[in-house]
This record gives structure tokens, sequence and C-alpha cells, in this order.
């Protein structure tokens, strides 16, 4: 009998690692499809995350991406999408060189990580839906804006806050504006057509989210800035044209 609990003790185990190890694979993949969603212009580096915390929302073991957007830097993992990781504003330098207090701020288990390699030779990651990916594939959809040659003034992250039930839940939409007005994009629906906003209430994050998603009763919203590429041809239009005379 007691042999018996032995055997089933080590299988049972074996099999928790097995079911962990094959988590961590997983959030690997996601990382590594958030990085390519990005694009290699935003700064980025996956980190492979040991959790030592006896009780916490994330699993032992995991992997995530740390980016720049807006002059801040952000972590994303699979279990809960992405949150602001940088912890000062224009601190970017000493916070890439330094992760280990960001990554206790978030969860004070995150005690042993390491920056994965780059590897040349992995294939490319699957185009396939990215977990509470919302915020990144906000990012991606106005690339693929511009890829369109959509002429695009200024492009702006909004992270929208509304609540069910009793809980606050969030999310990631873009803004952007151009020579024929402003206009909302929720990524996350199949089609994510754009929603063109009204002037009179392009500046205010939370009508803007209202725009969005009128369903939902909004908390409060906040603007990520977000830089265009110089290459832009609205941009480079506007950074060569002469400069107005009085």
């Amino acid at each position: 009998m007691l042999r018996s609990c032995r055997t089933f003790l080590l299988v049972l185990g074996l099999g928790l690692a097995a079911l962990a190890s094959a988590r961590a694979d997983a959030s690997l993949d996601h990382a590594r499809a958030a990085r390519a969603r990005l694009g290699s212009g935003v700064w980025s580096r996956i980190v492979r995350i040991e959790n030592t915390a006896t009780r916490s929302r994330y699993p032992r073991e995991l992997h995530a991406l740390v980016f720049e957007v807006g002059g801040l830097l952000w972590f994303y993992c699979d279990a809960d999408g992405t949150q602001s990781f940088s912890t000062h504003y224009r601190q970017l330098a000493a916070e890439k060189a330094d992760f280990a207090p960001l990554l206790r701020a978030i969860e004070p288990g995150f005690t042993r990580f390491a920056v994965v390699a780059d590897d040349p030779a992995a294939p490319p990651p699957p185009r396939a839906e990215l977990p509470n990916g919302c915020f990144i594939d906000s990012y991606a959809a106005l690339r693929d804006l511009l890829a369109r040659g959509e002429l695009i003034a200024s492009a702006r992250l909004l992270m929208v806050y509304y609540r069910i039930g009793g809980s606050l839940r969030g999310h990631t939409v873009l803004a952007y504006d151009t020579p024929g007005g402003s206009y909302v994009m929720d990524p996350t629906p199949p089609d994510h057509t754009a929603q063109r906003v009204p002037p009179a209430r392009a500046g205010d994050a939370v009508a803007v989210a209202q725009e969005a998603r009128p369903e939902l009763a909004i908390a409060r919203a906040r603007w990520v800035p977000t830089e265009l590429p110089r290459s832009t041809p609205l941009v480079a239009a506007l950074a060569s044209a002469p400069p107005a005379t009085p």
C-alpha cells in the first residue's frame, strides 16, 4: 500500500511538472508572437521568470515580454495582458539595465529571471489570437494602417477601465487622427472597424472610449502617447515642410 502511494505521488509530481513545462512553453510562444506583432522597430526583451510566491495569480514559471512604448516600459504575459512596467518617468536606461525591482513590484515572488537570448533559427511564431493581447493588438493595428498607406498625423493607445459587477477590468483601443478626422478602433472584434469620433469628443479620453465600446460602463480612461515612425508619409511631409511665415 505504501509503495502504491509513493508511485501515485511520483506520477502526480511528474504530471504536474510536465504541465508546468507545457504552460511555460505556451507562454514563450505567446511572448514571441507579441514581439513579432510589435515589430523590430520597438525595443523589447523576452524574459523567463520563476515565481516563488506560494499564492499568486501567476504560474510558477512563465515567459513575458518587456517592451517600450510611449517613453515607458510595459510588461505583457498571457496570464493577464499588458501592464505598466516602468515605475518612474525618464528612467528608461536604468530600468532597461535592471528588471529585478520592476518584476518584484508586479509580483514579490518574481525573484529569479533571465532574458531569453534571440534564436535566429527559431521558426516564426504562429499567427493566432494573442491571449489578453488588446494593448499589443492595438499597436499592431496602427502598424497595419501605416503599412496600407493610411495618412495618420498622430496616434495614441487608449487604456480603458470599466466595471463588470464589482470588479474593474481593463482594455486597450487605438485612437488616431487623419486629415479627414479622428477615429478609434478596437482591434479585438473580427471586423475591428474604425469608428469616427466627433470633433467635440476627440480630446476626451472617456468620451473616445465610449465611442469604441458604447456597451461598457467606462470608469476611467488614459492616453498612452505613441510615436509614429518618421518614415510615415504624412509625418515625413510635416517634418520636411518649411516653417510657416507670419
